[in-house]
């Protein structure tokens, strides 16, 4: 029966909540409907399908088995397999499920064997999820040709010849590239991460805004926030930098390149490897770095990667890291005559391609966002929607969406010149000091979405007809009704799906910010995946200036009085 639920061609039946359909089957036909899982999840050819089963598998064993047995007599030891357990250690979780099943069918199911269960289902959904989009990353087309790479005489590219030119003191010209980052006005209920935006590509959509930044009282106007600098060296080596870590190494070994875990500079070299100056198929072949760049740059040369970010803190939720993966590989493209121009905006084709490469380049590195962080690529404001997968699509077969999805600049049909200057005149941009990794938020997010949880699959269509909302007071100019919007999106939808995104912090900001300016507090803008680092909130025009200067000294106030309770990392 539960099967039906994850191969069903109808919408409303393959939306159906698993909690629903378990509630009244006895521990026998639970048991019944797991083996059935199980064998269905070994031969299913579709990856989403075959995830799907792992969840449902997970959900049955953590939530209603354990009731059920509780109910019945006798029940077995509870003893748990120690190979089981030891296979789990080591990340070998089909192992481990095959040594708890037999465990089982030999003594009886058990609330120990349930926990062991789940835990190992779990762990193997995202597991086979994470292949899966490393495998749908490394298929778009622009990414293809860096994975048959295996050795230097392969290596495509050349640097452009303007930057092998030296001035007259003999130094190399320096190009470098200055990103925005993005601010998401909505993402519908985090619709734009892997498994959703492409399982529900129809739900996947973002409303995200490319934004320069400057702090109050520090800088005297906003800038671009992320930058990127590349030149040629005179020795075989790869320098790579960065300034807000104080982080710099020369590399001369090849496998340093891939070795992540090294040093600081993880995100350079993913940015190396996913541009294809060091392309992924090179990886492990033993070949010599200094004869690749040699290919590329010319014989005893090598190259220098610089980035920065403009001393923006961790936790803002502005997508820092990515869009400084962005630029980074944006750089290295320019440089390589992968793009058109080294100077001016990127075409169309060209931010797709790097969009791509991003992505290759979190999945590389270990990471894995969701396809709304590289917004800083596209100018302005930008609608970002999921697409269904057609023919000709790496994904056709695969999954119901593509990996990438489609950007839509908003015209000022959508959005005047006047409503986003009246929007910049009204909205306050703060980091409230809290820096949480939003990781665990992300998988309960695609754990909720894939059991189809009847209050939070409410709250993800609820979350639509807001970005709806959202959209239509951008066209009319109307800020208050944005930040109504806004506002209901963080009280209803969200914390319907993820209470953890708010923090008792944030609570009692948006409580003393509304006290203190009633009407004139037009709402609370939640950014990326939780609150209590880089949030929004929206005044009236006039009492702008006034709130920039209260909200600083209320979150200090605030978090003076929860510092230790809450983990803060640094001062709002």
């Amino acid at each position: 029966m539960l099967t039906k639920l994850i191969t069903a061609g109808k919408a409303a039946q393959r939306n159906a909540s698993l909690d629903a359909h378990c509630r009244d089957l006895t521990a026998a036909q639970l048991l019944a409907e797991c083996a059935e899982l199980d064998a269905f999840r070994r031969r299913a050819d579709n990856l989403y399908e075959r995830v799907r089963a792992l969840f449902f598998l997970y959900a049955i064993h953590r939530f209603h088995l354990p009731a059920k047995l509780s109910s019945q007599a006798p029940v077995s030891s509870g003893l748990i397999p120690f190979p089981g357990y030891e296979q789990l250690l080591h990340r070998r979780f089909e192992e481990a499920i095959d040594t708890f099943l037999a465990a089982q069918e030999k003594d009886g199911p058990s609330d120990g064997l349930c926990s062991a269960l789940s835990n190992a289902y779990h762990r193997l959904a995202f597991q086979t999820l994470a292949d899966q989009v490393r495998r749908s990353v490394r298929s778009v087309r622009g990414n293809q040709w860096m994975f048959r790479v295996g050795h230097p005489a392969d290596q495509p590219l050349r640097l452009r010849s303007e930057l092998l030119h030296r001035a007259p003191d003999g130094t190399y010209p320096i190009l470098r590239e200055q990103t925005p980052v993005r601010m998401d006005l909505t993402h519908s209920a985090w619709s734009d991460i892997f498994f959703l935006g492409m399982d529900f590509p129809e739900g996947a959509k973002v409303l995200n805004v490319s934004v320069d930044l400057g702090i109050h009282g520090r800088d005297t106007a906003p800038r671009p926030p992320v930058s990127a600098w590349l030149r040629v060296l005179d020795e075989p080596v790869l320098r790579l930098t960065s300034v807000d870590l104080g982080a710099t190494a020369d590399i001369s070994a090849l496998s340093d390149v891939f070795d992540f875990a090294k040093d600081y500079l993880g995100l350079l070299k993913a940015a190396v490897i996913a541009s294809g100056v060091v392309p992924p198929g090179i990886e492990g072949s033993g070949q010599s770095l200094a004869e690749l760049l040699a290919r590329i740059v010319g014989p005893g040369r090598g190259l220098e990667l610089v980035s920065c970010v403009n001393d923006i803190p961790k936790g803002s939720r502005l997508a820092v890291s990515t869009n400084l993966l962005g630029s980074l590989v944006s750089v290295l493209m320019r440089a390589t005559g992968q793009a058109a121009s080294l100077t001016g905006e990127l075409a169309e084709n060209e931010r797709r391609i790097v969009l791509a490469r991003a992505l290759l380049g979190e999945w590389l590195g270990g990471s894995g966002g969701g396809w709304q962080d590289s917004g800083g690529v596209w100018p302005g404001m930008k609608l970002i929607e999921g697409v269904i997968a057609g023919e000709g699509d790496p994904e056709f077969g695969i999954s119901r969406g593509r990996l990438m999805p489609q950007h839509r600049i908003l015209k000022l049909d959508d959005c005047s010149a006047e409503t986003r200057r009246k929007l910049q005149d009204s909205l306050v941009l703060v980091h409230g000091g809290m820096a949480q990794n939003v990781g665990p938020i992300l998988e309960m997010v695609t754990e909720k979405y894939l059991l189809r949880c009847e209050a939070e699959w409410r709250g993800r269509q609820d979350a639509l007809r807001i970005l709806d909302e959202v959209m239509a007071a951008l066209k009319s100019g109307d800020i208050r009704a944005l930040g109504a919007a806004t506002t209901r999106n963080f009280r209803e939808p969200i914390q319907a799906i993820i209470p953890w995104a708010s923090t008792a912090f944030t609570e009692q900001l948006i409580e003393r910010v509304g006290r203190e300016f009633g009407d004139d507090f037009w709402g609370f803008w939640m950014l990326g995946g939780m609150s209590g680092g880089g949030m929004g909130f929206i005044f009236a025009p006039h009492r702008k200036a006034e709130g920039q200067r209260r909200l600083q000294e209320i979150m200090s106030a605030t978090k003076r009085e929860l510092q230790h309770a809450l983990p803060f990392a640094m001062e709002p």
